[in-house]
């Protein structure tokens, strides 16, 4: 019996796509040790559930706790990353769009 949390690397998730990526599909990691990762991935299933109420909610819970941390300097290598690969995988879906 596997005692590893679902979703983890000893216990991947029945629907994880780690193993199914193209070579060139770009892709993000959320951890666990990020401070809002429980909250980001569940206003993920909200959305995609089509519960705007819930996600709603939880986007303003997200604001909430990130309001009593300054945010990262636009200047920060790790922000400029984030949208360099939000902008790569906007381009790949639209490149690979009916395949």
């Amino acid at each position: 019996m596997n005692t590893a949390p679902v979703g983890s690397k000893a216990n991947p998730s029945e629907f994880d796509v780690m193993p199914r990526l193209a070579e060139d599909e770009p892709y993000f990691v959320i951890r666990a040790q990020d401070p809002l990762s429980s909250a980001l991935v569940e206003l993920h299933a909200y959305i995609g559930a089509g519960q705007a109420g819930a996600a709603h909610n939880k986007l303003a819970e997200i604001m909430a706790l990130t309001s009593a941390k300054a945010p990262r300097p636009a200047s920060s290598p790790k922000y400029r990353e984030t949208f360099a690969i939000s902008l790569a995988m906007e381009q790949w879906r639209n490149a690979h769009r009916g395949e």
